[in-house]
């Protein structure tokens, strides 16, 4: 691992513009007053200032504490305590005051739960639609540890997209991610599409620990072959020292080149670029999609 002095300098384009104004001051109140939990925050973001100043914010859910320890994370490990079953009316409360037109729930891995925390997804989805009934939902969720009946519980409750990361190339997978394996992830968006066909499907690869051109290539084709509709790609970012130590930092045009390899592949959209994360544009990404899905049903 590289220590502080051989660590490369971060290069201009990671540069990131500073945005506290009302929106950003108003919703970081809420969140507190709400005792709610934003992966925008958590999981230290590069992108908060320039969402929350946008008045969009990816919610956390089941609490703050993962059960997991990834080396790439920056959110809080260990055992947690409690299952707050009020959460999931203080997100819509919350999303109905942001007046969201797509709004992103994503948790912290809870492998203590028998669901993993399944059902609160499914409150919450049903929360959101009550008070916003035009709202899309988008789900980012942890693998269940393979709990199928999990999966299903959640697919059930419609979300509008079911995302769930990959984060890295199959080489890697062990090192960067805690508990989570690659082949499972790649199972649960196959049963994912197979219980709801026409739920699109995302996930999303970080770059700069280590893997090759031809990796992640062969990760987007493992991913097209379980019919993945949506992929984002962005600069993995070392939150602490202690954490995974960055292998390189991606430059822009190999950014770009990479899209043009996942549009080639058959994804109905495709956001790469150096801080380009998950949830980053979630609704941009919702209408090209449905956009590029239209036009090729047309086609056919």
């Amino acid at each position: 691992m590289k220590n502080e002095k051989e660590r490369v300098p971060k290069p201009d384009w990671l540069r990131i513009r500073l945005t506290t104004d009302g929106n950003y001051a108003e919703i970081k109140e809420m969140m507190r007053t709400k005792t709610l939990h934003t992966v925008c925050e958590e999981a230290r973001c590069p992108n908060i200032y320039e969402c929350w100043a946008n008045r969009t914010a990816t919610f956390m859910i089941l609490g703050d504490i993962c059960t997991r320890a990834c080396r790439f994370c920056a959110v809080k490990t260990g055992l947690p305590t409690e299952l707050d079953l009020q959460e999931p009316e203080r997100v819509a409360e919350a999303a109905e005051q942001m007046g969201l037109k797509h709004c992103v729930v994503t948790s912290v891995a809870r492998d203590d739960l028998k669901d993993g925390g399944a059902m609160i997804f499914v409150e919450t989805i049903k929360a959101i639609r009550k008070r916003l009934p035009l709202c899309s939902v988008e789900v980012l969720i942890p693998d269940f540890m393979g709990n199928w009946d999990a999966l299903q519980a959640v697919m059930d409750a419609n979300p509008d997209i079911l995302n769930h990361n990959i984060e890295t190339v199959a080489r890697l997978s062990n090192r960067v991610r805690a508990k989570a394996k690659y082949a499972r992830s790649m199972e649960l968006l196959k049963r994912a599409k197979e219980m709801k066909p026409n739920i699109p499907t995302k996930s999303s690869i970080m770059l700069g620990v280590g893997e090759e051109w031809d990796e992640i290539l062969q990760t987007m084709d493992d991913l097209r072959a379980v019919d993945c509709n949506i992929l984002t790609l962005g600069q993995y970012l070392q939150p602490t020292k202690n954490h995974l130590a960055i292998a390189r930092y991606v430059h822009p045009d190999e950014f770009a080149k990479l899209k043009e390899e996942g549009l080639k592949r058959g994804f109905s959209h495709v956001e790469s670029a150096p801080l380009v994360r998950s949830s980053y544009h979630a609704h941009e990404q919702v209408q090209s999609a449905s956009a590029t899905e239209a036009k090729l049903s047309a086609t056919l």
